[in-house]
Protein backbone atom coordinates (compact mmCIF):
# COMPACT_ATOMS: atom_id res chain seq x y z
CA UNK A 1 0.00 0.00 0.00
CA UNK A 2 1.32 3.80 -0.77
CA UNK A 3 2.75 5.70 1.35
CA UNK A 4 -0.02 8.59 2.39
CA UNK A 5 2.48 11.13 2.48
CA UNK A 6 4.01 10.25 -0.20
CA UNK A 7 1.06 10.88 -2.57
CA UNK A 8 0.60 13.86 -0.80
CA UNK A 9 4.70 15.07 -1.99
CA UNK A 10 3.59 13.99 -5.30
CA UNK A 11 0.42 16.31 -5.48
CA UNK A 12 2.35 18.90 -4.33
CA UNK A 13 4.99 19.12 -6.93
CA UNK A 14 2.53 18.59 -9.58
CA UNK A 15 0.69 21.76 -8.81
CA UNK A 16 3.99 23.43 -7.96
CA UNK A 17 5.59 22.28 -11.69
CA UNK A 18 2.79 22.06 -13.95
CA UNK A 19 -0.48 23.52 -12.01
CA UNK A 20 -1.98 23.15 -15.85
CA UNK A 21 -1.49 19.57 -16.25
CA UNK A 22 -2.67 19.55 -12.41
CA UNK A 23 -5.62 20.92 -12.96
CA UNK A 24 -6.51 18.34 -15.85
CA UNK A 25 -5.44 15.27 -13.26
CA UNK A 26 -8.21 16.72 -10.59
CA UNK A 27 -10.71 17.00 -13.17
CA UNK A 28 -10.23 13.72 -14.57
CA UNK A 29 -11.52 12.23 -10.99
CA UNK A 30 -14.61 14.74 -11.00
CA UNK A 31 -18.26 13.60 -12.45
CA UNK A 32 -18.23 16.47 -14.97
CA UNK A 33 -19.32 16.30 -18.52
CA UNK A 34 -17.11 16.22 -21.14
CA UNK A 35 -18.79 20.08 -22.45
CA UNK A 36 -18.37 20.87 -18.82
CA UNK A 37 -15.35 20.00 -18.27
CA UNK A 38 -13.81 21.99 -21.66
CA UNK A 39 -15.52 25.42 -19.90
CA UNK A 40 -13.91 24.65 -16.78
CA UNK A 41 -10.35 24.14 -18.31
CA UNK A 42 -10.59 26.96 -20.08
CA UNK A 43 -11.88 29.26 -17.31
CA UNK A 44 -8.81 27.71 -15.42
CA UNK A 45 -6.72 28.36 -17.84
CA UNK A 46 -7.58 32.46 -18.00
CA UNK A 47 -6.93 32.42 -13.86
CA UNK A 48 -3.45 31.03 -14.19
CA UNK A 49 -2.70 33.40 -16.89
CA UNK A 50 -4.03 36.27 -14.46
CA UNK A 51 -1.86 35.10 -11.62
CA UNK A 52 1.51 35.24 -13.78
CA UNK A 53 0.45 38.38 -14.84
CA UNK A 54 -0.11 39.57 -11.22
CA UNK A 55 3.16 37.89 -10.67
CA UNK A 56 1.18 35.05 -8.04
CA UNK A 57 1.17 31.64 -7.77
CA UNK A 58 -1.66 29.16 -6.74
CA UNK A 59 0.67 29.01 -3.21
CA UNK A 60 1.53 32.59 -2.82
CA UNK A 61 -2.45 34.23 -3.82
CA UNK A 62 -4.18 36.00 -1.81
CA UNK A 63 -8.15 37.30 -1.64
CA UNK A 64 -7.24 40.66 -3.27
CA UNK A 65 -5.64 38.82 -6.31
CA UNK A 66 -8.81 36.88 -6.77
CA UNK A 67 -11.63 39.00 -6.66
CA UNK A 68 -9.65 41.49 -8.66
CA UNK A 69 -9.67 38.52 -11.11
CA UNK A 70 -13.46 37.98 -11.20
CA UNK A 71 -14.15 41.44 -11.27
CA UNK A 72 -12.48 42.23 -14.76
CA UNK A 73 -14.20 39.51 -15.98
CA UNK A 74 -16.54 40.86 -18.93
CA UNK A 75 -19.02 38.66 -18.31
CA UNK A 76 -22.36 38.59 -16.43
CA UNK A 77 -22.37 37.87 -12.85
CA UNK A 78 -23.76 34.49 -12.29
CA UNK A 79 -21.30 33.47 -15.30
CA UNK A 80 -18.64 35.48 -12.77
CA UNK A 81 -19.61 33.06 -9.67
CA UNK A 82 -19.33 30.28 -11.88
CA UNK A 83 -15.45 30.99 -12.01
CA UNK A 84 -15.47 31.70 -8.42
CA UNK A 85 -17.10 28.58 -7.49
CA UNK A 86 -14.81 26.20 -9.43
CA UNK A 87 -11.65 28.33 -8.06
CA UNK A 88 -12.67 28.05 -4.53
CA UNK A 89 -13.31 24.21 -5.21
CA UNK A 90 -10.10 23.91 -6.42
CA UNK A 91 -8.03 25.57 -4.04
CA UNK A 92 -9.72 23.96 -1.76
CA UNK A 93 -8.17 20.53 -3.26
CA UNK A 94 -4.78 22.44 -3.44
CA UNK A 95 -4.79 23.64 -0.24
CA UNK A 96 -5.46 20.50 1.65
CA UNK A 97 -2.68 18.65 -0.35
CA UNK A 98 -0.67 21.80 0.97
CA UNK A 99 -2.10 21.50 4.31
CA UNK A 100 -2.71 24.86 4.87
CA UNK A 101 -5.14 26.26 6.31
CA UNK A 102 -6.97 28.87 4.96
CA UNK A 103 -8.08 29.06 0.97
CA UNK A 104 -8.05 32.55 -0.47
CA UNK A 105 -11.37 32.41 -2.36
CA UNK A 106 -12.95 31.51 1.01
CA UNK A 107 -15.90 33.93 1.51
CA UNK A 108 -15.62 35.95 -1.53
CA UNK A 109 -18.54 34.66 -2.90
CA UNK A 110 -20.70 35.37 0.39
CA UNK A 111 -19.36 39.45 0.14
CA UNK A 112 -22.61 41.18 -0.74
CA UNK A 113 -20.82 44.34 -1.56
CA UNK A 114 -17.70 42.87 -3.20
CA UNK A 115 -16.76 45.09 -6.57
CA UNK A 116 -16.98 41.68 -8.61
CA UNK A 117 -20.56 41.72 -7.99
CA UNK A 118 -20.99 44.89 -9.81
CA UNK A 119 -21.57 43.05 -12.95
CA UNK A 120 -24.75 42.92 -15.63
CA UNK A 121 -26.95 39.92 -14.65
CA UNK A 122 -28.02 40.10 -18.78
CA UNK A 123 -26.01 41.21 -21.78
CA UNK A 124 -26.17 45.05 -22.05
CA UNK A 125 -28.80 46.44 -25.02
CA UNK A 126 -26.08 47.37 -27.74
CA UNK A 127 -26.87 48.93 -30.92
CA UNK A 128 -25.24 49.25 -34.03
CA UNK A 129 -24.71 53.10 -34.99
CA UNK A 130 -26.27 54.07 -38.05
CA UNK A 131 -22.84 53.93 -40.17
CA UNK A 132 -22.75 50.16 -38.51
CA UNK A 133 -25.94 49.44 -40.33
CA UNK A 134 -25.52 51.03 -43.38
CA UNK A 135 -22.32 49.29 -44.12
CA UNK A 136 -23.95 45.72 -42.76
CA UNK A 137 -26.43 46.63 -44.98
CA UNK A 138 -24.06 47.13 -47.94
CA UNK A 139 -21.99 44.32 -47.43
CA UNK A 140 -25.29 42.08 -47.85
CA UNK A 141 -25.94 43.24 -51.23
CA UNK A 142 -22.18 43.20 -52.00
CA UNK A 143 -20.93 40.74 -55.09
CA UNK A 144 -20.74 37.73 -53.80
CA UNK A 145 -18.23 36.34 -56.91
CA UNK A 146 -17.37 32.73 -58.28
CA UNK A 147 -18.28 30.34 -55.31
CA UNK A 148 -18.63 26.45 -55.55
CA UNK A 149 -22.52 25.45 -55.35
CA UNK A 150 -22.55 24.51 -51.77
CA UNK A 151 -21.17 27.65 -50.67
CA UNK A 152 -22.90 30.03 -53.01
CA UNK A 153 -26.30 28.71 -51.12
CA UNK A 154 -24.81 28.80 -47.68
CA UNK A 155 -23.69 32.43 -47.90
CA UNK A 156 -27.27 33.34 -49.80
CA UNK A 157 -28.51 31.52 -46.87
CA UNK A 158 -25.85 33.43 -44.15
CA UNK A 159 -27.10 36.98 -45.57
CA UNK A 160 -30.70 36.27 -45.61
CA UNK A 161 -30.18 35.37 -41.74
CA UNK A 162 -28.44 38.28 -40.97
CA UNK A 163 -31.77 40.47 -42.77
CA UNK A 164 -34.02 38.55 -40.46
CA UNK A 165 -32.48 40.16 -37.37
CA UNK A 166 -31.85 42.98 -38.45
CA UNK A 167 -34.42 43.76 -41.04
CA UNK A 168 -37.17 41.53 -39.17
CA UNK A 169 -36.11 41.52 -35.23
CA UNK A 170 -36.58 38.07 -35.12
CA UNK A 171 -34.74 35.87 -32.34
CA UNK A 172 -31.83 32.72 -32.97
CA UNK A 173 -35.03 29.83 -32.08
CA UNK A 174 -37.21 31.78 -33.90
CA UNK A 175 -34.81 32.13 -37.56
CA UNK A 176 -34.39 28.18 -37.16
CA UNK A 177 -38.02 27.52 -37.47
CA UNK A 178 -39.14 29.28 -40.01
CA UNK A 179 -40.41 27.49 -43.10
CA UNK A 180 -41.00 28.82 -46.68
CA UNK A 181 -44.21 29.19 -45.90
CA UNK A 182 -43.77 31.90 -43.10
CA UNK A 183 -42.73 34.45 -46.33
CA UNK A 184 -44.51 35.24 -49.71
CA UNK A 185 -41.88 36.67 -52.27
CA UNK A 186 -42.18 40.73 -52.10
CA UNK A 187 -44.29 40.18 -48.76
CA UNK A 188 -43.62 43.04 -46.66
CA UNK A 189 -44.09 40.48 -43.55
CA UNK A 190 -43.03 37.52 -42.12
CA UNK A 191 -45.24 34.82 -40.39
CA UNK A 192 -42.84 33.58 -36.96
CA UNK A 193 -45.08 30.48 -36.05
CA UNK A 194 -45.15 29.21 -32.18
CA UNK A 195 -46.88 26.03 -31.02
CA UNK A 196 -49.36 28.34 -28.92
CA UNK A 197 -51.55 29.87 -31.65
CA UNK A 198 -52.24 33.40 -29.31
CA UNK A 199 -48.07 33.44 -30.22
CA UNK A 200 -48.18 33.55 -33.76
CA UNK A 201 -47.26 37.01 -34.91
CA UNK A 202 -46.24 38.73 -38.32
CA UNK A 203 -42.87 40.81 -37.81
CA UNK A 204 -43.06 43.29 -40.17
CA UNK A 205 -39.56 43.19 -42.67
CA UNK A 206 -37.27 46.54 -43.84
CA UNK A 207 -37.14 47.05 -47.52
CA UNK A 208 -33.77 45.69 -47.83
CA UNK A 209 -34.41 42.72 -45.88
CA UNK A 210 -37.50 41.66 -48.37
CA UNK A 211 -35.13 41.71 -51.53
CA UNK A 212 -32.33 39.87 -49.74
CA UNK A 213 -35.00 37.18 -48.96
CA UNK A 214 -36.49 37.06 -52.44
CA UNK A 215 -32.84 36.47 -53.79
CA UNK A 216 -32.64 33.82 -50.80
CA UNK A 217 -35.90 32.28 -51.94
CA UNK A 218 -34.33 32.06 -55.52
CA UNK A 219 -31.19 30.40 -54.99
CA UNK A 220 -32.92 27.93 -52.52
CA UNK A 221 -35.31 26.55 -55.33
CA UNK A 222 -32.08 26.49 -57.61
CA UNK A 223 -30.16 24.84 -55.14
CA UNK A 224 -32.67 22.31 -54.77
CA UNK A 225 -32.94 22.10 -50.96
CA UNK A 226 -34.99 19.21 -49.22
CA UNK A 227 -37.30 19.97 -46.67
CA UNK A 228 -39.72 23.48 -45.61
CA UNK A 229 -37.22 24.83 -43.20
CA UNK A 230 -36.51 28.45 -44.20
CA UNK A 231 -32.64 28.52 -43.26
CA UNK A 232 -31.79 24.51 -43.51
CA UNK A 233 -28.23 23.42 -42.50
CA UNK A 234 -27.60 21.21 -45.50
CA UNK A 235 -28.85 19.99 -48.51
CA UNK A 236 -31.49 17.32 -46.87
CA UNK A 237 -32.91 20.00 -44.98
CA UNK A 238 -31.84 19.43 -41.16
CA UNK A 239 -32.05 22.55 -38.78
CA UNK A 240 -29.53 24.62 -38.21
CA UNK A 241 -27.91 24.42 -34.47
CA UNK A 242 -27.89 27.67 -32.81
CA UNK A 243 -23.98 27.36 -32.65
CA UNK A 244 -23.76 26.84 -36.63
CA UNK A 245 -26.11 30.26 -36.80
CA UNK A 246 -24.06 32.49 -34.67
CA UNK A 247 -20.91 31.12 -36.34
CA UNK A 248 -22.46 32.38 -39.83
CA UNK A 249 -23.99 35.86 -38.45
CA UNK A 250 -20.32 36.03 -36.94
CA UNK A 251 -18.43 35.35 -40.27
CA UNK A 252 -21.07 37.81 -42.16
CA UNK A 253 -20.52 40.94 -39.58
CA UNK A 254 -16.56 40.13 -40.22
CA UNK A 255 -16.75 40.32 -43.68
CA UNK A 256 -18.59 43.10 -43.65
CA UNK A 257 -15.53 44.85 -42.04
CA UNK A 258 -17.71 47.01 -39.16
CA UNK A 259 -16.45 43.50 -36.54
CA UNK A 260 -13.06 45.33 -35.99
CA UNK A 261 -14.25 48.61 -34.71
CA UNK A 262 -16.64 47.51 -32.17
CA UNK A 263 -15.51 46.95 -28.84
CA UNK A 264 -19.00 44.70 -28.16
CA UNK A 265 -19.92 41.83 -30.57
CA UNK A 266 -22.27 42.24 -33.05
CA UNK A 267 -25.15 39.23 -32.36
CA UNK A 268 -28.19 38.71 -33.20
CA UNK A 269 -29.59 40.53 -30.30
CA UNK A 270 -27.78 43.25 -31.26
CA UNK A 271 -28.98 43.44 -34.79
CA UNK A 272 -32.36 43.05 -33.08
CA UNK A 273 -32.19 45.65 -31.03
CA UNK A 274 -30.96 47.39 -33.99
CA UNK A 275 -33.91 46.81 -35.41
CA UNK A 276 -36.32 47.96 -33.09
CA UNK A 277 -34.04 50.93 -32.87
CA UNK A 278 -34.64 51.63 -36.38
CA UNK A 279 -38.69 51.59 -36.34
CA UNK A 280 -38.46 53.74 -32.85
CA UNK A 281 -36.54 56.24 -34.66
CA UNK A 282 -39.37 56.28 -37.44
CA UNK A 283 -42.14 57.05 -34.80
CA UNK A 284 -43.50 53.84 -34.53
CA UNK A 285 -45.47 53.41 -31.29
CA UNK A 286 -43.44 51.16 -29.07
CA UNK A 287 -46.54 48.65 -28.50
CA UNK A 288 -46.82 48.11 -32.00
CA UNK A 289 -42.79 47.52 -32.13
CA UNK A 290 -43.45 45.05 -29.21
CA UNK A 291 -45.61 43.11 -31.01
CA UNK A 292 -43.62 43.19 -34.12
CA UNK A 293 -40.83 41.74 -31.74
CA UNK A 294 -43.00 39.16 -30.22
CA UNK A 295 -43.44 41.06 -26.66
CA UNK A 296 -45.82 39.85 -24.46
CA UNK A 297 -45.57 42.72 -21.52
CA UNK A 298 -45.53 46.39 -22.58
CA UNK A 299 -43.33 46.93 -20.17
CA UNK A 300 -40.27 44.74 -21.84
CA UNK A 301 -41.00 46.58 -25.19
CA UNK A 302 -40.61 49.94 -23.34
CA UNK A 303 -37.34 49.19 -21.10
CA UNK A 304 -36.15 48.50 -24.40
CA UNK A 305 -37.15 51.68 -25.63
CA UNK A 306 -35.25 53.66 -22.82
CA UNK A 307 -32.56 51.66 -23.64
CA UNK A 308 -32.61 52.94 -27.03
CA UNK A 309 -33.42 56.30 -25.98
CA UNK A 310 -30.42 56.16 -22.87
CA UNK A 311 -27.83 54.52 -26.06
CA UNK A 312 -28.96 57.43 -28.35
CA UNK A 313 -27.87 60.15 -25.74
CA UNK A 314 -24.86 58.74 -25.35
CA UNK A 315 -23.64 58.37 -29.23
CA UNK A 316 -24.86 62.38 -28.99
CA UNK A 317 -22.79 63.30 -26.53
CA UNK A 318 -19.04 61.20 -28.36
CA UNK A 319 -20.26 62.70 -30.88
CA UNK A 320 -20.07 66.40 -29.51
CA UNK A 321 -16.97 65.86 -27.62
CA UNK A 322 -15.30 64.39 -30.43
CA UNK A 323 -16.21 67.42 -32.64
CA UNK A 324 -15.31 69.99 -28.99
CA UNK A 325 -11.77 67.78 -30.02
CA UNK A 326 -11.64 68.89 -33.44
CA UNK A 327 -12.25 72.42 -32.75
CA UNK A 328 -9.57 72.19 -30.07
CA UNK A 329 -6.79 70.77 -32.52
CA UNK A 330 -7.68 73.50 -34.87
CA UNK A 331 -7.63 76.26 -32.40
CA UNK A 332 -10.79 76.90 -31.11
CA UNK A 333 -11.44 77.80 -28.06
CA UNK A 334 -13.63 75.12 -26.45
CA UNK A 335 -15.65 77.15 -24.61
CA UNK A 336 -16.45 80.32 -26.98
CA UNK A 337 -18.09 80.41 -30.42
CA UNK A 338 -16.42 81.65 -33.07
CA UNK A 339 -19.63 84.07 -33.53
CA UNK A 340 -19.34 85.35 -30.23
CA UNK A 341 -18.52 89.08 -29.79
CA UNK A 342 -16.78 88.81 -26.85
CA UNK A 343 -13.86 87.25 -28.15
CA UNK A 344 -11.31 89.17 -28.47
CA UNK A 345 -9.46 87.14 -31.43
CA UNK A 346 -12.08 88.20 -33.57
Amino acid sequence: MPNTSDLFDQQRADWQADPYAAFDAWLAQQSFRASSADVYRAQWGNFLEWLAAKRATLHTVQRPVIEQFVAQLDIRRQQRMRYLRLIERVLDHVREVESAATNPARFIAQDGNAAWRKARDNEPTGFLTHDERAHLVGHLFSPIGALPAGQRWRERRDRALVAVFLGAGVKTGEAAQLTVDCYAPGAPYITVDASNPLLIRQARLAPFAIELLDNWISERKTADLAGELLFPAAPTGRSMHKATMLRAIDAVVAASGIAASRVARASPQTLRNTYAAEVFEDGTDPERVGQWLGFQQTISVHRLHRAWQEWMGEQIRERDLAHARVDESAGAHPHMSVDDPENPHL
